[in-house]
């Protein structure tokens, strides 16, 4: 079944607009984004909304602040906080008192910072390769954060540079395909620098045992951004966890193993 998608936009503080995207009915589940130039709910989960929605739940694609067709200020730090209360106040304003979570990357840190601050909001989360579990000079470390130095922001970023940095995300380069390169760059060329250049995130891995709702991980073996090490920070802090992990997967589970993704999420959510 084919829904159609509604999108509406909700003013927060600090005068800020969130764009929220909307398809099916049923319990909320949003959909959350990571970092990077261009990147937006859409482009990050196009091979997931619709098993969702048909399985009825209420998918809600946010573009997170300095992302997608949200505002994108200039001049500020793009905080952890700032990511995750502005996402809140949206939902809240949406309509949304519960959810369940999905997050990728520093979509899935602004989930476990959501769950932490609003534990009663969160029914479950489901997590692929989160970030803010790791200190930053940790994260520097690895080969997809130091792939990810461009252009960006500049007047020599182009459709090529968007190619690579995409392409950083994945393990086989065949999921990355001219509509999408297309799509990101049209969102990076609105983005202000200080998007990548100021986004401050804290290491919340002290506070995962905070956690109580059901977690289902994802984590591919290839993965170059995010540790391996975090999933071995959820097993032994957390109450109620699995992991599904995939080899020939990189950063982007939800993309390069889209079918199977969508089927053990969905057990997992009713089971």
């Amino acid at each position: 079944m084919t829904h159609d998608i509604s999108r509406r936009t909700h003013r927060v503080a600090g005068g800020h607009d969130i764009m929220l995207a909307e398809v099916g009915a049923g319990p909320a589940l949003v959909f959350i984004h990571g970092s990077g130039p261009g990147a937006s709910g859409q482009s990050n989960f196009r091979q997931n909304v619709q098993a969702f929605a048909d399985a009825g739940f209420r998918v809600i694609l946010p573009d997170l602040i300095g992302y997608g067709a949200s505002s994108k200020p200039e001049d500020i730090d793009y905080t952890l906080q700032l990511f995750t209360d502005t996402l809140y106040e949206a939902l809240v304003a949406h309509g949304v008192d519960k959810a369940i979570l999905v997050g990728n990357s520093l979509g899935g840190g602004i989930a476990i910072q959501m769950a932490l601050d609003h534990p009663a909001f969160v029914d479950r989360l489901i997590l692929m390769a989160p970030g803010c579990i790791h200190e930053r000079e940790d994260y520097f470390k690895m080969p997809g954060i130091a792939g990810m130095v461009s252009s960006f922001g500049g007047p020599d970023f182009n459709e090529d540079e968007q190619r690579r940095l995409i392409t950083n995300l994945v393990h086989d380069p065949v999921h990355v395909t001219d509509d999408l390169v297309k799509e990101r760059f049209a969102v990076a060329r609105t983005q202000p620098k200080d998007v990548i250049m100021r986004m401050r995130t804290p290491n919340l891995a002290p506070r995962l045992g905070e956690l109580t709702m059901p977690i289902l991980l994802f984590w591919g073996y290839n993965e170059r951004f995010m540790p391996l090490e975090g999933i071995t920070l959820f097993f032994e802090a957390c109450p109620d966890v699995r992991c599904v992990t995939f080899n020939k997967v990189g950063h982007w589970v939800q993309v390069e193993r889209a079918a199977e993704f969508n089927r053990y999420a969905l057990e997992f959510l009713h089971g």
